[in-house]
């Protein structure tokens, strides 16, 4: 396959997934077709105006990784560049709303192992299990010298200048995106993904629904954690962790679903590093031709 058309079916993956994850509905506490869930500056279109001034630099992500030579730790510096100018778009098309900011972040560092992986290897698309673990494998490798690098830094900022994330890992050692690349997202390789294969004859919509109530009753959730606090966070997980026990019971599931969501609105709690966690499982789906949806091939 073409190296253009490659990278074209890879941003194609990534803003696939971000639209499929706004578009779910109900969702707890999230933006969805029905209401703004916990947030009052932004809305379902607002999710698509982002998207769509992502798309180029997910392109060029992928393209970075697939033409990159040399040291694989040498590739997060080009993706970080590309990110900064993709952060800028995206704030620029929302009118200063953080719609994507750890997504962004996250899928410049997929796409980008992505890339390299099938420039590297005798692999082709689709991707099988044993893929996405050598590109998870090749994420350890390219970021994490350079997370711990963040991480030093973090300690040694004034208190004043950190953001919410980087207040969690001063004050409770709360590593959050960084943290889940350097591990080369294990949530994702042992539970998300095979959850995905396990329902992919399932509907598609409420396959992605319990999938995001699955991850939310075991995600450390910085999002949650900012906004509620520990006990916020606990509540939230055990409350999802409650819903998971009616996966088998699609109209009981809804119905709770629905209802989770008022309760999150009502108190202003938010998932939203569980969200994160799905559109990175659903862009590996996708170019694992795993879900319930035509193929991208």
């Amino acid at each position: 396959m073409a190296f253009n058309n490659i990278a074209k079916l890879l941003s194609q993956a990534a803003i696939k997934a971000l639209i499929y994850e706004v578009s779910l509905t109900p969702k707890p506490g999230l933006v969805d077709r029905n209401n703004n869930g916990s947030h009052h500056d932004m809305d379902f279109y607002t999710f698509m105006d982002s998207s769509i001034a992502l798309e180029p630099f997910f392109e060029a992500y992928a393209q970075a990784g697939y033409n990159h030579q040399g040291p694989i730790a040498t590739l997060f510096p080009k993706l970080r560049g590309i990110g900064i100018e993709a952060e800028r778009a995206m704030f620029r098309a929302t009118k200063q709303v953080n719609t994507h900011k750890g997504a962004n972040f996250s899928l410049a560092i997929l796409l980008g192992a992505t890339g390299y992986f099938l420039n590297h290897s005798n692999s082709q698309l689709p991707l099988t299990l044993d893929d996405v673990h050598s590109i998870l494998n090749t994420v350890q490798e390219m970021v994490g010298e350079a997370m711990k690098q963040d991480f030093d830094t973090i300690n040694q900022k004034a208190v004043a200048t950190l953001t919410h994330g980087e207040k969690l890992y001063r004050e409770q050692g709360i590593t959050g995106v960084r943290g889940e690349a350097m591990a080369g997202y294990p949530i994702l390789i042992d539970i998300l993904i095979p959850f995905l294969i396990e329902h992919k004859d399932e509907p598609f919509e409420l396959t992605n629904q319990k999938a995001l109530v699955y991850l939310m009753s075991i995600t450390e959730d910085s999002n949650l954690l900012h906004r509620g606090g520990y006990e916020g966070w606990k509540k939230v997980r055990r409350q999802a962790e409650y819903l998971t026990a009616f996966f088998n019971d699609d109209q009981r599931f809804v119905n709770e679903l629905i209802a989770f969501d008022q309760e999150l609105i009502a108190v202003n709690l938010s998932p939203g590093g569980a969200a994160d966690m799905l559109i990175l499982g659903l862009y590996f789906g996708i170019l694992m031709d795993i879900l319930n949806r035509p193929s991208l091939f």
